[in-house]
């Protein structure tokens, strides 16, 4: 790897090996299953690895906390993240049975014990997690819509819980549409400033308290009923 030791260097030994490898499984399973473009496979680390890892720039996870991974496809953002927070535990979803047998497999060729891979749709799902991850899944408010029954409220170590997603372009619109903007955002670029691939991408952070006050939020989850004097 040529990028990840450079922009993390506080990551172990293990952790840098742990990488190297996830890189070459994937290569591994694009060629049966076609997760990543060629181009993209051509350019796996830094459009993939490294565009994941970008959440570990911009938030550290408190130990313990409960991450699920919406449209994981091909692990993607979670088998990164699992490695960076391995005292954090990550459920990596998707719907495509196939994807989820690949997260599955390199999950145990890489030894992680805090990840559980299953193939359901979100909606499906009946636990609570402290954050939310996904990557370019779907626009803003119908993954909203998909995940706001799934947060937990509140904060830790100064963190509130919420949805963290990677996208990029202009989301003026679907941020309207949502009815609420980001608490926080990143430019990728801020981060990996060599490469200009991540100009146009950000991180952004979703409280779960900002969320459930949306029109989406409230439809999805009913204020509780006042009890009578």
């Amino acid at each position: 790897m040529e990028f990840i030791p450079t922009y993390f260097p506080d990551l172990n030994e293990t952790q840098l090996q742990q990488l190297a490898n996830l890189h070459g499984y994937l290569l591994e399973w694009n060629a049966k299953l076609n997760l990543v473009s060629r181009q993209d496979a051509e350019n796996l680390e830094e459009r993939h690895l490294l565009s994941s890892l970008a959440i570990a720039k911009f938030v550290s996870f408190p130990k313990g906390s409960r991450i699920l991974d919406v449209g994981t496809g091909g692990g993607l953002p979670g088998l990164p993240l699992a490695i960076v927070f391995p005292e954090c535990e990550f459920l990596l979803v998707d719907s495509v049975g196939k994807k989820i047998a690949a997260v599955r497999d390199m999950s145990t060729r890489l030894g992680l014990q805090n990840v559980e891979a299953k193939t359901t749709r979100v909606e499906e799902l009946q636990r609570k997690f402290d954050f939310v991850t996904g990557r370019a899944v779907k626009a803003l408010p119908l993954f909203m819509s998909w995940v706001i029954p799934r947060l937990k409220t509140g904060s830790e170590k100064g963190i509130e819980k919420g949805v963290i997603y990677l996208k990029g372009g202009d989301l003026s619109e679907e941020f309207k549409e949502l009815g609420t903007e980001p608490s926080r955002r990143e430019c990728l670029l801020n981060y990996f400033p060599k490469h200009d691939f991540f100009e146009t991408k950000h991180v952004l952070h979703f409280p779960a308290t900002d969320l459930l006050k949306t029109e989406i939020g409230k439809s999805l989850v009913p204020a509780p009923k006042r009890k009578r004097s």
